[in-house]
């Protein structure tokens, strides 16, 4: 299966996603909670898994029902403390938050307020972020940990529990909660918002907008097994959701926090209004993914893929902060239900290869019509720079024994990295191949069509043998590559730069 096959369709999910929620909304009737699952702009994950959707697709989806919508952004003051920060971005959380509003105001969509989930005790950074969002003329809210929370909703439900949570002010009947990552606090800000609005006499309701587990996707099925992989850090679970099973009959999949946390939302609805209008997790759900997929071969193939991906983060993860196997032995399990190894993802065997071959780093990468092509270090470049050359080349037409950058222009720029910034690695990396491409390109032919084939890499799958660099990985990384790393590093030392 080459990367660039298509199995979602974008078009009709816009369609079909934008009218459930509204009448998700004429069900409910007064204000609407919709907890936005995943990531509401970006969602890489989604776009991989789900070939064909879009990192823009919700958001895109959204912009029908803007004029009616509000935007709330959840963030843990805790993950501020961890400096937790975005994989897919390499940017820490509060910087996301930052980014988050503002792509939502340069759209159109209304975005005053930020909930601080979690704020106890002595946290100085949430302190200090909180004061840095109230001086750019955001409204931050405060909620507490609530102790006994899931299990205790007597407290919970209580001017001790949630009451003790800042109230959010909104204007309109929709509001949308997000937040930059898993784990930080949407759910229990939309309770929070449902309890004070009762005490206000306002009409409130919820429901939720998870875009994995799929819950009418086999619970074995390749993209809801990619998403426990992607979740392995919180060990969240696939589960069939025994609620919705007892109530209609109907297996459907689910994920073990929303099972856990359903009683206390039942039982906070009826507390609240007398009622609650779901009988299962799954109910709550407005989440039409599944019903959008035009390929499923396509989808359980990327679903694979991004498992294997996962395995490598977290194989790599491990080794550079020197934890434990725990994530990636997790997700090694999901690889076994399937029956595939790290060589399922073809380009780990090429570089393998490569580095047994030359005893040095190697790299491997394969196009969108499934060709691989491979890179191995040299005296003057790394085997990830001579990778990307060697692709542009052949997407070019161009000899594989043309030079693109001649030694005698790559030797001052080694010695510029050695003697005066003081590298240790003479070798060019990507960054610094693109420089100097670019350079040559106003007078080079070769190297002015090599550079027009950049936007042709964007999709690519890509193996190195060693860990990259920040460099690198962000130089991958905007240029649209899909990459992991053999968990080893190019040069054994006790100190690692970071």
């Amino acid at each position: 299966m080459f990367p660039n096959a298509i199995g979602f369709d974008r078009d009709k999910y816009i369609s079909l996603q934008s009218e459930h929620i509204e009448a998700r909304r004429k069900a409910i009737g007064g204000k609407l909670y919709l907890e936005m699952g995943g990531k509401l702009f970006d969602d890489l994950h989604a776009s991989r898994v789900l070939p064909g959707f879009t990192p823009d697709n919700k958001i895109a989806m959204l912009e029908t029902l803007k004029d009616e919508l509000e935007i709330i952004v959840a963030l843990n003051a805790k993950d501020l403390q961890r400096q937790k920060v975005r994989a897919d971005l390499g940017i820490p959380y509060e910087e996301d938050v930052l980014r988050l509003i503002d792509v939502f105001r340069e759209r159109g969509f209304l975005v005053n307020n930020v909930v601080m989930t979690q704020m106890d005790g002595d946290n100085a950074v949430a302190r200090a972020f909180r004061k840095r969002l109230e001086r750019l003329g955001l409204t931050v809210a405060r909620h507490r940990t609530i102790k006994g929370y899931p299990t205790d909703t007597a407290h919970i439900v209580s001017k001790d529990g949630l009451g003790k949570n800042d109230y959010v002010e909104t204007t309109r009947d929709l509001i949308i909660v997000t937040a930059p990552g898993p784990g930080s606090g949407k759910l229990a800000t939309c309770l929070s918002q449902i309890y004070h609005d009762y005490k206000r006499g306002i009409s409130s309701g919820y429901a939720k907008f998870e875009t994995f587990p799929i819950w009418n996707l086999p619970l074995d099925h390749p993209v809801n097994l990619a998403y426990e992989a992607a979740t392995a850090d919180l060990d969240d679970v696939n589960m069939i959701d025994h609620f919705h099973l007892a109530a209609y009959g109907e297996q459907t999949v689910n994920y073990n926090r929303d099972i856990e946390v359903f009683p206390l939302l039942s039982q906070l609805l009826e507390q609240l209004s007398g009622h609650c209008p779901y009988k299962s997790p799954t109910d709550m759900g407005v989440n039409m993914v599944g019903m959008c997929i035009s390929n499923d071969e396509v989808c359980r193939e990327a679903g694979k893929q991004e498992i294997i991906r996962r395995y490598y983060k977290a194989l790599v993860d491990e080794r550079r902060e020197e934890r434990d196997p725990i994530e990636s032995d997790r997700i090694a399990l999901l690889m076994g239900k399937l029956g595939i190894t790290r060589n399922y993802r073809r380009v780990v065997q090429p570089a393998l290869d490569i580095a047994a071959q030359t005893k040095a780093p190697g790299s491997a990468l394969q196009l969108g019509d499934g060709t691989i092509i491979t890179g191995k270090t040299s005296a003057l470049l790394g085997c990830s720079a001579a990778m990307l050359l060697n692709a542009l080349k052949f997407l070019a037409g161009i000899d594989p024994e043309v030079h693109l950058l001649a030694p005698e222009s790559i030797e001052p720029i080694q010695t510029l990295k050695t003697e005066h910034l003081g590298s240790r690695n003479p070798r060019l990396h990507t960054d610094e191949v693109l420089i100097a491409l670019s350079v040559s390109a106003n007078s080079d032919e070769y190297a002015r069509r090599a550079l027009e084939q950049l936007r042709n890499i964007r999709g690519s799958e890509v193996h190195t043998t060693t860990i990259l660099g920040s460099v690198d990985e962000g130089i991958f990384r905007n240029l649209g590559c899909l990459v992991t790393s053999e968990p080893e590093y190019m040069v054994k030392t006790l100190y690692k730069k970071r």
